[in-house]
């Protein structure tokens, strides 16, 4: 690429412990996917290492974006498919109303992910996604591998975070999933990932704070509702923040990602990008931005690449 990408957003927590070997299962002739298993003690490990401390010092992930390029292959495009969501047992989920850069009363499927990569503690977004297995959590590919590279430790989701509260507490995760286009390549139109998190306390996920909807293949050029919780000045990463707009293409013709007008900045990461509000079916995640654009938040397009990862994690 002549020009390269600056990320904005961050999203990510590792879970702790010694290094796992990744393993590809190939899916179909277009993508496999690579995965990480964390034992249950490293994800105990996990969950104790994030104290409020570390987690208001972690910092934003955007910096694990940065310089990556993208593959000229056409994406493989496929059926359209949607996939309806679901509210919490507990809690029903916040509709959002966004329009740009506006701050949100927290979601209760939306949060903060934290993890260690290279020996460093990062920052990023992700929400909780309909699954068979009701404990999945989309968010970017470099919130959870270098891409190419290691897998993330100490990986752990804090949803409806709000200025250091954790209503749902925190869940760390027992399997990370990404494309081997990410894991191996390091192609950013390919940026998203997917968690499997261990139930707190007996009760799964989805069952305390609900699941989006997701889509897959779905038309270009439609209109996003952005979430996430960017921490780069002017914001501080403390509270939920929203962006709207049409997405276009990439204007260089360097990546197969969209675009919508945005500046939240590093932290938000690996946040949903809704078909509505958020209640409606994610199709993306913030990804990263270039430095030439301001205001503009780039999302990969969720084709049959990231629906066939979608599916290995919630199985």
């Amino acid at each position: 690429m002549s020009r390269t990408v600056a990320a904005l957003l961050l999203a990510g927590a590792l879970i702790g412990g010694t290094a796992s070997t990744a393993t590809s299962a190939p899916l179909s002739e277009t993508g496999s996917v690579d995965t990480k298993k964390i034992s249950s003690t490293q994800a105990d490990a996990a969950m104790d290492y994030w104290t409020p401390q570390r987690m208001k010092e972690a910092k934003s992930a955007d910096i694990l974006a940065r310089g990556k390029s993208a593959s000229k292959a056409p994406l493989d495009i496929g059926e359209s498919t949607k996939i309806a969501g679901r509210s919490a047992n507990k809690a029903k989920p916040t509709a959002g109303k966004p329009i740009k850069n506006v701050a949100e009363t927290p979601v209760s499927h939306i949060g903060k992910v934290f993890f260690t990569l290279g020996g460093a503690n990062y920052v990023c977004s992700g929400n909780a996604v309909v699954a068979a297995n009701e404990a999945t959590v989309s968010t970017a590919g470099h919130c959870v591998n270098e891409g190419p590279g290691a897998f993330a430790t100490r990986w752990v989701f804090v949803p409806a975070y709000e200025n250091g509260s954790a209503p749902y507490g925190s869940f760390a995760a027992t399997e990370l999933v990404a494309p081997t286009q990410w894991t191996q390549d390091g192609d950013i139109t390919y940026d998203t990932a997917f968690a499997v998190v261990s139930d707190q306390s007996g009760v799964s996920l989805s069952d305390q704070v609900g699941a989006s909807g997701v889509a897959f293949n779905q038309a270009r050029g439609l209109t996003y509702s952005a979430f996430g919780y960017p921490a780069a000045r002017p914001f501080d990463g403390e509270t939920l923040q929203s962006c709207s707009g049409a997405a276009t293409d990439d204007p260089y013709g360097q990546t197969q990602s969209q675009g919508i007008p945005c500046d939240m900045t590093g932290g938000s990461s690996g946040g949903p990008w809704f078909l509505g509000g958020s209640d409606g079916f994610q199709n993306s995640v913030n990804s990263f931005g270039y430095g030439g654009i301001r205001n503009t938040m780039f999302g990969p397009y969720w084709g049959s690449v990231i629906e066939q990862a979608y599916q290995s994690a919630q199985n």
